[in-house]
């Protein structure tokens, strides 16, 4: 009870912070034996996080010149490390360096790069931008650059990548095999964790059994030195620790000591020395993965040798599969299929490699001579990753609090009832309630709409129930991509029906290729505009995929998913610029009224049917010409939204932005509030 009462105070004084004092309350009702270690654990990493600060919140927006040492586009300084932000990113070495202090940015788009989430794991609350070298200093010729010259001596460049990648933690060596590993399931291979520290550790007390039990204390003085030479990631630090504990439980004369005392010891050692890690993922796919293993592990066969490492093989890797499921299909929106499989047949390989790659690295004498067959057994790995990156995977939308909770309200009472704590009727009639209840809330998000965060442009995604969705415009062509994988994220898989609103490039620019990387049912486009290149190369970019275009203009309106488009502007043979001739539509479902402007002048507003509306998409990015008093007159929006971004036009307009207050107008932006939910209902 000891160690798991720890690990909860730790794990709840860092998700809740100071809140997570309110825990003492429910220590009287708690065992006597519990009680101590949850106070302790509570308390460490309380005291932890006052002393952390933030030495940066009163500089932000400051010019500021400061100095240190840039490790993987840290800046180490005095007052606290920050991450430098630039292109391209600067050598790691002793920088002085000029820029503005900031906050690092959340994610723009449903699935995109959370750059704070991710600083905020390394315990880096700020950044610099537009950061200017004034002195560099290159790190002089250290003991990794030994290691890595041994390590390196006589293999292929292929080989030497994936020596770099599994001995050193030097990922970006692999080049595009990293994302093979992903696609196949095998990317814990190359994340310095138990795997390594295992084969390490095991390794060399194998080798030093002469020295008894003192080969225990000399085999924690190597992984000492190893995690001092690679750097403490969260995964390699959990197993460390965990590590560490056994080999001093051994050295002590302790023969058994549980794996789930293990992981519970080191998740409170860590969480008071880096409470911030718990916003890793690195840190949670590490301890879910070890949490999974240690609840299956009990339940393996152990007999005979064959059945145990055939079944132990494929239910250890489900196990550390089911645990991490959710985070995984949130966080990278898939899932490789033949992930087990994959695991069974190349992970001895990675098994062989990595010992290979630590006797390669400490014995110069013998490294030439290991070359050989690390290079062959390198070539078997990356064929074998590269084969099964190509079999299918699932694919998946984020999860909310709410998906995360019903699957391990589901989960665990299998778990409980494989270990015999709870009668397998009652965990099945658990676990069918939480399945039953996600798949009768699977679609309660919607309908709504969100307006996504691409910067200087406009985009907007419309889901109603049934999964229909409609997509409003698709930003410049760089945001294609990150489009792409914002639908994902958000459970589309396809979309009924594309419009663009106009051929200028912030708006519809993304929409060809984001034509082949999403199916679309059909295109609305206005008028067709053949002197126009970015109009030509669209629908061009639609028949070569088969998808129907459909031209509208004023009175022309379309049905699907139980919403109507009602197209109010252009005119069919509407004159003047692209903003003349944009399209403007009002998006009706069971009562909610959106105004959809594109970069419509306000002029063309006294033509177009008056009416109260829910949500006016401000036309223009805010610019002076297109939102009026006149405008908001005629409509009296409750909500608008401003697509705009760094920009050198003076967006939005400030006289827009006094209009919308006068009006009462809840005004959102982009550019402050990323991409933003609204219900429909």
């Amino acid at each position: 009870m000891t160690p798991y009462a720890f690990a909860a105070g730790a794990l709840l004084a860092a998700l809740a912070g100071p809140w997570a004092a309110l825990a003492l309350l429910a220590l009287p009702v708690l065992p006597k034996s519990a009680r101590w270690p949850l106070a302790l654990g509570l308390g460490l990493v309380l005291v932890r996080l006052g002393t952390l600060g933030d030495p940066w919140a009163e500089r932000l927006g400051e010019r500021v010149v400061l100095e240190g040492e840039l490790r993987g586009g840290v800046l180490h300084t005095a007052p606290a490390p920050l991450y430098l932000r630039g292109y391209p990113p600067l050598a790691d070495g002793w920088v002085r360096v000029e820029g503005r202090l900031a906050r690092p940015d959340p994610a723009r788009l449903p699935g995109g790069f959370d750059r704070r989430a991710w600083l905020r794991g390394r315990g880096v609350r700020a950044e610099l931008r537009e950061v200017r070298r004034i002195a560099y200093r290159p790190p002089p010729p250290g003991l990794r650059d030994r290691v890595r010259a041994n390590l390196l001596r006589g293999l292929d460049p292929a080989a030497a990548g994936l020596a770099r990648a599994l001995t050193l933690g030097e990922r970006e060596a692999l080049g595009d095999d990293v994302q093979a590993f992903r696609r196949a399931g095998l990317a814990h291979a190359l994340a310095l964790s138990g795997l390594h520290v295992g084969l390490l550790v095991g390794f060399f007390v194998l080798l030093a059994a002469p020295l008894g039990r003192g080969r225990y204390l000399a085999a924690l003085a190597l992984l000492l030195g190893y995690l001092a030479l690679v750097g403490p990631s969260p995964s390699l630090l959990r197993a460390a620790l965990m590590a560490g504990v056994w080999l001093l439980a051994r050295a002590a004369g302790l023969v058994e000591v549980p794996l789930s005392s293990l992981l519970a010891l080191a998740l409170g050692a860590q969480l008071v020395v880096t409470p911030y890690a718990v916003d890793s993922l690195s840190f949670q796919l590490s301890y879910l993965a070890v949490l999974g293993i240690a609840l299956a592990l009990p339940l393996l066969p152990q007999q005979p040798r064959w059945k145990a490492a055939l079944v132990g093989g494929l239910g250890l890797t489900l196990a550390a599969q089911a645990a991490t499921l959710p985070l995984v299909l949130d966080r990278f929106g898939y899932l490789p299929l033949a992930s087990p499989l994959a695991n069974l047949v190349l992970l001895p390989l990675v098994g062989l490699l990595v010992p290979l790659g630590f006797l390669k690295a400490a014995l110069p004498a013998l490294s030439g001579l290991l070359a050989a067959p690390f290079n062959l057994t390198a070539e078997l790995l990356l064929g074998g990753t590269r084969l099964f990156a190509q079999l299918p995977g699932l694919r998946w939308g984020g999860l909310d609090a709410g998906g995360y909770a019903l699957y391990y309200l589901s989960l665990a009472p299998l778990a409980l009832a494989f270990h015999r704590w709870l009668a397998p009727r009652l965990a099945l009639a658990l676990a069918a309630a939480a399945v039953l209840v996600a798949a009768a809330t699977a679609d309660r998000v919607r309908p709504d709409v969100w307006f996504l965060d691409v910067g200087q442009g406009d985009a907007a995604l419309v889901r109603l129930p049934g999964g229909v969705e409609i997509l409003v415009d698709a930003g410049h062509a760089w945001d294609a991509r990150g489009l792409a994988r914002a639908l994902a994220a958000l459970g589309v898989d396809d979309l009924d029906l594309a419009v663009g609103t106009h051929p200028d490039a912030d708006h519809t620019g993304g929409l060809p290729e984001l034509l082949e990387l999403v199916p679309v049912g059909a295109l609305a486009l206005g008028p067709p505009k053949p002197d126009d290149p970015l109009d030509a190369r669209l629908r061009a970019a639609a028949r070569a995929r088969g998808v129907p275009v459909v031209n509208v203009s004023r009175g022309r309106v379309l049905r699907l998913g139980g919403a109507e488009l009602r197209f109010v502007h252009p005119p069919p043979s509407a004159p003047g610029q692209d903003n003349d001739r944009s399209l403007v539509f009002l998006l009706t479902y069971r009562g909610r009224r959106l105004l959809f402007t594109g970069d419509a002048p306000a002029r063309h507003a006294l033509a177009w049917p008056p009416g109260r509306v829910d949500v006016l998409k401000v036309a223009h990015h805010g610019a002076a010409d297109g939102t009026t008093d006149a405008l908001l007159r005629r409509f009296r929006p409750r909500v608008a939204w401003i697509g705009v971004g760094p920009n050198a036009f003076g967006h939005p307009d400030p006289g827009v932005l006094d209009r919308l207050a006068a009006w009462n107008v809840r005004v959102l932006r982009a550019d402050r509030d990323g991409s933003v939910r609204l219900p429909l209902h």
